[in-house]
């Protein structure tokens, strides 16, 4: 199924003069990988503070897209300088599934009326992760299948955060919003598996 991640190479490509000004200046794509985890933490922080502000909607939303870029740049960079290694695929791995914990559970906080299925989301966003990663550990290739990868949910994530800095009331829009993405989530799960075990 179609996912943003079919068209990371082009992102990536547009990444190109920023990360060969992190090659010239010696950044790391671990550096790049924990900077991403540390917006990720800031970003939950500002939700958890001001769970009601639409300023801090809005500032959340653009810096999800610096994030999605940070997340692109590492292993491209690691690619690009020949550091790619286990221990920064596995820091990687690790710092990717606390960084979504960090931003996302605060939106329980934010969404007061859909409390149940933004836990779900949290729980699931982690787990579709782990159905990536699991056949590699068998030998097998990582899996990045869709319908509803890493970029999917920061986008989706984003645009809810539009929704309410534009002033959108809260409501029972948001469960359903919720539980539509806990399908997505479910549905990249299975896929995950299954074609982990097929190849």
């Amino acid at each position: 199924m179609p996912t943003l991640y079919d068209v990371k190479p082009a992102f990536v490509k547009s990444l190109s003069p920023a990360i060969a000004f992190c090659e010239r200046r010696g950044i790391t794509p671990n550096a790049l990988t924990a900077a991403a985890l540390v917006l990720s933490a800031a970003m939950g922080a500002v939700l958890a503070l001001f769970p009601k502000e639409r300023v801090a909607f809005a500032a959340v939303a653009v810096s999800l897209l610096l994030r999605m870029a940070l997340n692109a740049m590492d292993g491209a960079l690691a690619r690009r300088t020949g550091q790619s290694t286990p221990s920064g695929e596995i820091f990687n791995e690790a710092a990717d599934v606390l960084a979504d914990a960090v931003l996302f559970l605060p939106l329980l906080v934010v969404s007061s009326s859909a409390p149940l299925a933004v836990l779900l989301f949290v729980l699931l966003a982690g787990w579709s992760e782990l159905c990536g990663v699991l056949p590699k550990a068998a030998g097998l290739a990582r899996r990045y299948d869709g319908p509803f990868g890493k970029s999917d949910r920061a986008l989706a994530v984003g645009l809810y955060l539009v929704a309410l800095a534009a002033g959108v009331p809260a409501g029972g829009w948001e469960t359903a919003f919720f539980v539509l993405l806990d399908a997505l989530l479910l549905l990249t799960c299975a896929n995950r598996l299954r074609k982990g075990l097929t190849r």
